[in-house]
């Protein structure tokens, strides 16, 4: 007998207008992207600003029509969680240890995504986030806790491993998988600015998870941050300046690969 809600999910995704929706979302996280990298840069040669989503949406929500912008990425960015929900649950893999892998990928995009567009709609709705504040102010509650510290390094831990394994889909080029790339020069390019991005986005999140591991050591919620805490941390570096560029960059090509993603994305397996 076939599951009525597994039926449900996978006439949703079926769907043509879902997956416009979904790929209307890549587009959306793909300018986030770029002006996060555009303000990396704007750091790495001024020395200050903010470097994260929150920054960029607010440098969104500056420009003219801004309001009506975010309120549009927040919509897109939420079909397309909601396309990743119920990919998960529709996927026809026979293998059970398989289709659970890889829906709880799917759920775990769908969560990201959907973070995203609730930070957009906060943002439209003439709020001003603070992430570091905010990674920093969970991090306090979890060291208050009996055992917290544990909790909030196996959180930065986790982090981490997720920057190492989006290094390595740079490296190996795994996230071919997920899109149907072109045939020749435009899909090699492709494919370079996927490299770049991937890359890049996993450093970030690799500082990002050592300076919540860092805090959790010390129990000093102070050492956590987000994004724009792990910019600030390669400053501190030598050739501090110049490792942001290229993050920046990184960034940046991240942004127009997932511009590209929209187009190409594989959304029937």
């Amino acid at each position: 007998m076939t599951n009525p809600v597994k039926s449900a999910a996978r006439s949703a995704d079926d769907a043509t207008p879902l997956r416009r929706l979904a790929r209307g979302g890549y587009v959306a996280n793909g300018v986030l992207h770029v002006l996060i990298g555009v303000l990396a840069l704007i750091i790495a040669w001024r020395g200050r600003g903010e470097s994260d989503q929150a920054g960029a949406l607010v440098a969104i929500g500056s420009a003219p029509l801004g309001f009506v912008a975010l309120w549009a990425i927040a919509a897109l960015l939420a079909a397309l969680g909601a396309f990743h929900a119920v990919h998960g649950l529709a996927l026809r893999i026979s293998d059970r240890r398989k289709r659970w892998a890889r829906r709880t990928a799917e759920w775990g995009q769908a969560l990201v995504f959907l973070v995203m567009a609730g930070v957009a709609a906060v943002v439209a709705l003439g709020a001003r986030p603070d992430p570091d504040q905010t990674v920093q102010d969970a991090s306090r509650e979890l060291l208050e806790m009996p055992g917290g510290w544990v909790v909030l390094g196996v959180v930065g831990i986790g982090i981490g491993i997720g920057g190492v394994v989006w290094v390595v889909m740079g490296c190996r080029r795994s996230y071919r998988k997920q899109i149907d790339l072109p045939p020749g020069a435009a899909g090699h390019a492709i494919s370079a600015l996927g490299v770049v991005g991937f890359i890049a986005k996993g450093v970030a999140l690799v500082v990002v998870g050592t300076l919540i591991v860092v805090a959790a050591v010390q129990r000093d919620p102070e050492q956590a941050g987000g994004l724009d805490a792990a910019i600030e941390s390669i400053r501190a570096l030598p050739f501090g300046n110049l490792l942001v560029a290229i993050i920046g960059f990184g960034f940046l090509t991240y942004g127009v690969f997932c511009g590209f993603r929209a187009r190409y994305a594989h959304l029937d397996d």
